[in-house]
């Protein structure tokens, strides 16, 4: 599950970063958020046949397939499990055509402690790089609106002690295929290797960012907390998503 994030860098820098053009113009604006909940709006990367290449475009979180009637369901639909994106319906093309990366900072996740305390977790980058997680995108309406969906998978290593599942999460030599892999994607799929993740921080922050009206760099500051093996990931499965979103 990955029900809450975190995407700061600016489109200059992730069109930097990402080696891609600039699509946001025109569009939604984007702004660093250090607290992204469902149906806000976010930086993805994806191809463009119109701009022939790479480019940073604002979307929707919350996948709307072009055929639904009404963008209701947005809000469940943020993330994509691994082992169906190929087979479900609301999923299959874009997996097939419109894969992107979603860039963030990091992202968030809630296990509950001794006592029933719930305790907020940041998953990021030791060494402060960008996370770019494996994303669907689609459009939606006639002018149109970009909506998009982060690829989830069972939680490897040490990440399993926060949360059962985790976002694919894609090192930079695989960003290219990804985004203009083969025509069967599934290949696609891999989890990241494990040196990879070594380089992934479990940060224990504070409570705050349960409430989404709450945003900056504060969020995502170190705290105390008890070590990870007194708390039980199965037990606050999905929590990051029952707190206050709206």
């Amino acid at each position: 599950m990955c029900g809450r994030y975190a995407t700061t860098r600016s489109t200059v820098d992730l069109t930097t970063l990402f080696e891609a053009g600039d699509d946001t113009l025109d569009r939604v604006p984007l702004a660093p958020d250090y607290n992204v909940a469902p149906t806000d709006p976010v930086p993805i990367v994806r191809m463009s046949q119109r701009l022939d290449g790479r480019v940073v475009t604002a979307a929707r979180w919350g996948l709307v397939p072009s055929w639904a009637r009404d963008t209701r369901g947005a809000a469940r639909m943020i993330n994509a499990r691994a082992e169906t994106v190929a087979t479900t319906r609301a999923y299959a093309t874009s997996f097939g055509r419109r894969r992107c990366l979603v860039p963030a900072d990091g992202w968030y996740e809630w296990v509950r402690g001794p006592g029933g305390r719930k305790q907020p977790y940041f998953m990021t980058s030791r060494d402060g790089d960008v996370l770019a997680f494996a994303g669907l995108w689609s459009p939606w309406g006639p002018e149109p609106t970009f909506t998009c969906t982060i690829v989830t998978m069972p939680a490897l290593g040490d990440l399993s002690l926060v949360h059962h599942r985790m976002p694919l999460l894609l090192p930079r030599d695989r960003w290219a295929r990804w985004l203009a892999g083969p025509a069967d994607p599934t290949g696609l799929l891999a989890p990241p290797p494990a040196e990879y993740l070594a380089g992934i921080e479990l940060r224990p922050v504070g409570p705050a960012v349960g409430d989404v009206r709450n945003d900056g760099p504060d969020l995502t500051v170190a705290v105390p907390a008890p070590p990870l093996g007194a708390v039980d990931p199965a037990a606050a499965d999905d929590v990051s998503v029952n707190l206050t979103l709206f």
